[in-house]
């Protein structure tokens, strides 16, 4: 018959590892900071999200170009965060996207409900990250 001592002593134990598990994986994990990304909106003249227009027109447009740019599946989901900010009618768009296609393409969704000459594209490109591998780069 197991004794509630060694029962309890294996529920500790497993418990134990489960936290050293969790508490070392989040030791070698980086924090995100955003401070570099965000010092773009620290100057007087950026536009940020607290500057939305609450007109009912500004609202409506961000929201249809919230929505055209989330239902494109085919974007990362750094596109689908990109800011969308609109007042009086000029919509800005901030943030990080993956790649220049991905840049043109939340441009012209925003472009199309806005109008041309409408949009101030502010996205940035990340700078892509080089893969290292031992592939020839022939197809097989």
């Amino acid at each position: 018959m197991v004794k509630c001592r060694d029962i309890l002593a294996g529920i500790a134990l497993s418990v134990g590892l489960i936290v050293g598990t969790a508490s070392a994986q989040t030791a070698s994990q980086t924090a995100p900071d955003n401070t570099k990304t965000n010092t773009q909106d620290r100057a007087a003249t950026a536009k940020t999200a607290d500057q939305q227009g609450n007109s009912k027109a500004d609202l409506d447009m961000t929201q249809k170009i919230r929505r055209a740019i989330v239902a494109d599946k085919a974007l990362s989901t750094y596109a689908h965060n990109v800011k969308v900010i609109t007042r009086d009618g000029q919509v800005t768009l901030k943030g990080p996207v993956q790649t220049l296609d991905e840049q043109s393409a939340v441009q012209a969704k925003a472009a199309e409900i806005a109008g041309t000459g409408k949009v101030a594209n502010q996205t940035t490109v990340m700078a892509s990250k080089k893969k290292t591998g031992t592939s020839s780069g022939k197809d097989k």
